[in-house]
């Protein structure tokens, strides 16, 4: 039931970093990340939100750690995190410290803002021990001003310069388990900036579109920038920016993955914009069944079609399709048409067949990795 190819140019060889249990760069699966928009201080809020964040999909989580209080909640965060965490850290090496000596899996800092290089040096010391690596985080809206004054504004060239100098910082020290982001809100110069240093080195790139906005601009830039540059073959991780629910940026971050055939999560949801043709309310009915279906994990395609102009060919390619037919819709498994269904039976008994498909594909795997391990 496989629907496309890959989209992308062979991808990019870069040295891989380990993130608590995610491998970023060499060969491993492209990760997708969020991050906590809660109160850290508030432990169970934010761990509540964590958890969601991994049941969507996130394969990493980021908090931030403004303060001392922060960054002494990262412990009690770790300790229950089904994912690996990152900690946002700016200006103040001692909570930067204070996060690896609660377990945090990685740093996201900039070398250049946190203090003197001996203070830089306490932190990658600290970081060594642990091998937790760090991410140099550039955005264009806070380069120095060094750069600003050397280019006349943010753009590409100036933030290549600026993570190539955070760099040069790290490695002087001897540390090299780096992963490193150049986000602007540009995606015109987060692309070209992301090529530009794409040529230059190869540690793991983090892929965002910083401050994209909200839920629908916010995942169009997204996907037409990280689309571009992951159809390139660059990029290793990614976080899809939006002033929204980050729940909503990891489903948007997973969707483009699986638009370009790099990851396989979740239900497939084929479904028809509605006409004057549809037979039944397809609108409504795709609503819920994204909200009843988001617990799958498994990659189950389910095609809803109004009517049977293109009902009959879209449900021969998925594993569960409908084809609308005037309250007497037509239920297709595995391509092959079933039985009719009428409109009100149709959500319990579409949820009822993509579980049942989720659950054998399921048990498949399972047979393959037991198959692989003797």
């Amino acid at each position: 039931m496989s629907r496309s190819a890959s989209l992308t140019l062979q991808r990019r060889l870069t040295r891989p970093v380990k993130v608590g249990s995610v491998v970023v760069g060499g060969d491993a699966p492209i990760s997708v990340q969020s991050m906590t928009n809660t109160d850290t201080r508030d432990i169970a809020s934010t761990a509540g939100q964590i958890a969601e964040l991994a049941e969507a999909g996130a394969d990493l989580v980021r908090v931030s750690c403004p303060d001392k209080e922060a960054a002494q909640c990262v412990a009690q965060l770790v300790k229950g995190s089904p994912v690996p965490l990152i900690a946002d850290i700016h200006f103040d090496h001692k909570l930067a410290l204070m996060a690896l000596d609660g377990g945090i899996d990685c740093l996201r800092i900039n070398p250049g803002n946190i203090g003197s290089r001996q203070r830089v040096a306490e932190v990658v010391q600290a970081a060594s021990l642990r091998r937790v690596p760090i991410r140099i985080g550039v955005n264009a809206g806070s380069l120095d001003k060094d750069l600003l004054a050397k280019y006349g504004e943010p753009c590409a060239d100036a933030m290549v310069e600026s993570g190539l100098h955070h760099i040069r910082i790290l490695e002087d020290l001897n540390y090299q388990e780096i992963k490193i982001s150049l986000k602007a809100s540009s995606v015109a110069m987060t692309v070209e900036a992301y090529r530009k240093l794409a040529k230059q080195v190869d540690y793991p790139l983090h892929l965002g579109i910083t401050e994209a906005g909200g839920m629908i601009p916010g995942s169009v830039k997204s996907a037409i920038g990280l689309g571009l540059l992951l159809s390139e073959g660059i990029g290793d991780t990614l976080r899809v920016s939006l002033s929204a629910n980050p729940v909503e940026e990891v489903r948007v971050g997973f969707e483009i993955l699986k638009t370009l055939g790099l990851r396989t999560r979740g239900v497939n949801i084929i479904s028809c914009p509605t006409c004057s043709r549809q037979e039944f309310a397809v609108i409504d009915v795709v609503a819920q069944l994204e909200k009843r279906l988001a617990h799958i994990r498994e990659s189950v395609n389910l095609s809803i079609i109004g009517c049977i102009v293109n009902g009959p060919g879209e449900a021969k390619e998925c594993h569960v399709g409908l084809v609308g037919g005037g309250g007497e819709n037509l239920l297709y498994i595995n391509g092959k048409p079933q039985q009719k269904i009428a409109d009100n039976k149709v959500i319990s008994r579409l949820v009822e067949e993509v579980e049942l498909a989720a659950k054998k594909i399921r048990e498949q795997q399972e047979i393959e990795n037991s198959t692989k391990n003797h």
